[in-house]
């Protein structure tokens, strides 16, 4: 019998000998640090800065939802180090610190916990074993399910080192902000940053100057049209009823709504037997696209076979074939009977569809059939696919593989007669008028499981024909270019009532409350980044006056103000400052967030450097003084017609800090 190896013990970990070394070092920091409290070295003053060069530094101030960790400190070192080493080139460095309390996160984790007293006690009682998430998103059925978070927040809290008495008072939100913020601004002065803490605040309607601070701003942005209030694709919690912006989600963070077109591919009678009972309605396959001027191609509709499908009511009692996941993208898009309500008439799978005629715009075929894609993911997308075998890599190879698989043709009841050849309809330069084909070959693509190969082809069709590609079919676009058409086409098809515009989130997300996010057409207000003579003045300020020390740190800022176009700025859930014309809103986590650092440049002469500004302003000023004539006077000199009851002394010392202050300033990304 052979012997059994031993197993390797842990090392045990060896007790410290002796603390002394140590206790010295940490006496020394703690005897330097009093010092600089007690000769207020990191305390910057205006005066100060007369006659020095300046330096400002900031961080993006954390998010107030739990202690600060390693993450933080580990960023928080390069500005510490700039700051220090500024100051040893004898300038003048204003360092100052904030706390961010906005959005939905803190209340969400309130929310948990007050659930978890309803339902398991206080302190609660909890089953032994708790439901989690599934590791692959294919697994849940249920779009609408919650998606579990994995534990509670009651044993999140006490792995934070709360007692349970302690724990329940966080069920209510403010205490978050009561309990957090001080705690990180102690970690911080631990950890010997050189901050102005007098400067530090949180956020929302509970510190009531940062609160008059942002309604001033918002009311500047609206006043020079800069917010609107209109129908925007935005990620949606239909749970949360309300926007998910990246604050407020689990998973997700990045995503933005991914715009298609939906062709409709009219299914033709007789229906197939899973469609019996739908005879007398008009029925369609809702296939998206992102390159709807190719229609001209179509040759047949993909389908995938062990796919679950169904048929979904729509806003104008036609019916429409696709997955339950985009059906419930489409309720919230005003495509259904009732915003956010899902209606189906029938459930099957792909396999039930094959070999169904269908009626195509726009294609000279008119009536093409329903053949069998394995590559189709029901998680993207309608889980319907239009093919055009010409300019599509991966409906080229599909396509190759029905015509040369006899047995996939027989196994799915497909004829030899549902197969119909590639439409050239657009030449490409160095690929002809098939430019599918053409990759394929050039990748040495052989079926539709060469998934990579297939990734670059697409990547290189869609690119080469959107920005060289001229149309060759007969008509009106003949001889054009596919780039200067494209809209044009889609809209031509909106227009005509052949598809309908649809939207979802680029990527899976998850709210912290644990809802499946959909992209919603919301009525909402909005700032409305994308206008051309904004962008203007941002660009023009990255290429004159903003020094980069990284070339792609620039190319990310110019990519960045390259593509934010309208940005929902109004929530209805979470902490913050209530929108000023419309307080049933709220103003979300990262409108708020834009300007903050000009507020650092007086928040030491009204809050005196408690984080809430509930104590006695170093200026006698009461938040409800200031009005946005004030702060129109400190940002902008402009002359107010009332004081309000400030002296004029206090006045021009918040002119001063401000004026002194934003000469520090390097970007401004929202012009006040």
């Amino acid at each position: 019998m052979s012997q059994q190896p031993k197993t390797k013990e842990a090392p045990k970990i060896q007790e410290a000998k002796g603390t002394a070394k140590r206790d010295f070092l940490l006496d020394i920091e703690q005897q330097i640090q009093k010092f600089w409290e007690d000769n207020h070295v990191t305390e910057v003053n205006a005066l100060d800065l007369d006659n020095k060069e300046k330096f400002f530094v900031t961080f993006p101030y954390p998010y107030m939802n739990g202690r600060l960790h390693l993450g933080h400190a580990f960023s928080l070192t390069k500005a510490e180090f700039q700051a220090r080493f500024q100051r040893l080139l004898g300038k003048n460095v204003l360092f100052p610190f904030g706390f961010h309390c906005t959005g939905m996160p803190i209340a969400a984790c309130a929310n948990k916990l007050k659930r978890e007293i309803e339902d398991f006690g206080n302190p609660p009682q909890f089953p032994e074993k708790q439901v989690t998430n599934t590791d692959k998103e294919e697994q849940v059925e249920d779009e609408n399910a919650e998606v579990k978070t994995g534990e509670y927040q009651w044993n999140i809290m006490r792995k934070n080192g709360l007692p349970d008495e302690e724990i329940a008072k966080f069920s209510d939100a403010k205490y978050w902000l009561e309990y957090f913020p001080p705690l990180a601004k102690k970690d911080l002065q631990k950890f010997g940053v050189m901050c102005d803490f007098r400067r530090s605040f949180i956020t929302t309607d509970v510190n009531p100057y940062y609160d008059s601070f942002i309604r001033w701003q918002f009311n500047r942005l609206k006043e020079q049209g800069r917010i609107s209030f209109g129908k925007r694709y935005s990620i949606f919690s239909p749970k949360d009823n309300q926007l998910c912006a990246d604050h407020d989600r689990a998973v997700g963070e990045g995503a933005k709504p991914q715009e298609y077109t939906v062709v409709k591919l009219f299914l033709q009678k007789p229906y197939p037997a899973v469609l019996k009972h739908l005879e007398d309605r008009k029925v369609y396959l809702g296939a998206a696209t992102l390159r709807p001027e190719t229609m001209f191609g179509q040759t047949n509709c993909w389908l995938l076979p062990d796919g679950e499908y169904g048929a979904f009511e729509t806003n104008n009692g036609e019916i429409i074939i696709c997955t339950p996941r985009a059906a419930r993208n489409l309720a919230w898009q005003e495509l259904s009977p009732e915003l956010g309500k899902v209606v189906q008439h029938a459930k099957f799978l792909g396999a039930d569809l094959m070999g169904a005629a269908v009626e195509v715009p726009l294609s000279p075929l008119k009536t093409i059939y329903v053949l069998p894609m394995m590559s189709i993911s029901t998680r993207k997308t309608t889980g319907v696919v239009t093919s055009v075998p010409s300019d599509a890599p991966a409906d080229y190879a599909a396509l190759q593989d029905l015509k040369n698989k006899p047995e996939l043709r027989s196994k799915y009841g497909i004829k030899d007669e549902y197969l119909f050849d590639p439409i050239p309809i657009i030449d490409v330069p160095e690929y002809g008028t098939l430019c599918a084909q053409a990759l394929c070959e050039k990748y040495k693509i052989k079926s539709q499981n060469d998934r990579d190969a297939l990734e670059l082809a697409k990547n290189e069709a869609y690119g080469q024909g959107f920005n060289k590609g001229v149309f060759i079919i007969e008509g009106e676009f003949k001889g054009m270019a596919v780039r200067e058409v494209k809209n044009k086409i889609r809209q031509m098809l909106i227009d005509q009532g052949m598809a309908i515009p649809y939207a979802e989130p680029d990527k899976e997300v998850i709210s912290r409350s644990g809802d499946r996010c959909v992209v919603s057409l919301t009525d909402q207000w909005y700032l409305k980044y994308g206008e051309d003579d904004w962008k203007k003045i941002v660009t023009d300020h990255l290429h004159t006056k903003f020094h980069v020390y990284n070339p792609a740190t620039l190319n990310e800022l110019e990519s960045t103000v390259d593509w934010l176009k309208e940005w929902g700025c109004s929530r209805s859930y979470g902490l913050g400052t209530k929108l000023p014309w419309d307080e049933q809103f709220l103003i979300e986590s990262l409108s708020d967030s834009t300007i903050y650092m000009a507020f650092y440049t007086v928040a030491h002469l009204l809050q005196g450097g408690v984080l809430d500004g509930s104590g006695e302003s170093p200026l006698g000023i009461t938040p409800s003084q200031m009005t946005d004539e004030i702060w129109s006077y400190i940002f902008h000199g402009k002359e107010p017609s009332t004081t309000n009851g400030i002296s004029r002394e206090a006045l021009n010392a918040l002119r001063k800090d401000s004026s002194t202050g934003i000469q520090l300033i390097c970007v401004s990304v929202v012009k006040i």
